[in-house]
């Protein structure tokens, strides 16, 4: 079981892992050994609930595919087991961020005492600047 947060939790029956073999360099242990892991998850049959089906759903993340299903590959370890961990935390992860709700900004406008601070800086820069200038 995946869990989520306190109340939300994935059973394992709703997760697909399933091992291949790993692309790149390697040696004889990438073409002998399925190290890597390809791990699916149905988003609309979950168990979820629908505030973060809706949201995940509303995601453009490369991993979600057309029907729903999200993918995820995990090959970063040499041992299977390694990358079955990274895979269900890389969806755990993915979750979460899509559960989070951002805060709305309220635009502010600088007060009348910052500008009028910001204005008296420059113009005491503007009269160090001028000093510099040549005496004739």
């Amino acid at each position: 079981m995946l869990r989520i947060s306190h109340n939300v939790a994935i059973p394992d029956h709703e997760i697909t892992l399933s091992a291949i073999r790993a692309q790149g360099a390697g040696g004889q242990n990438v073409n002998k050994v399925s190290s890597a892991v390809h791990l699916r998850f149905d988003v609309p049959r979950s168990s979820l609930p629908d505030f973060y089906k809706q949201r995940l759903l509303a995601l453009h993340d490369h991993r979600l595919n057309g029907e729903g299903v999200i993918v995820i590959k995990a090959q970063s370890h040499r041992s299977q087991e390694k990358n079955r961990a990274e895979a269900l935390q890389r969806l755990r992860e993915m979750i979460i961020s899509a559960g989070r709700v951002v805060k709305k900004r309220r635009p502010t406008k600088p007060t009348r005492g910052s500008q009028q601070k910001r204005l008296d800086s420059k113009t005491r820069h503007g009269r160090t600047k001028a000093l510099r200038g040549k005496i004739y």
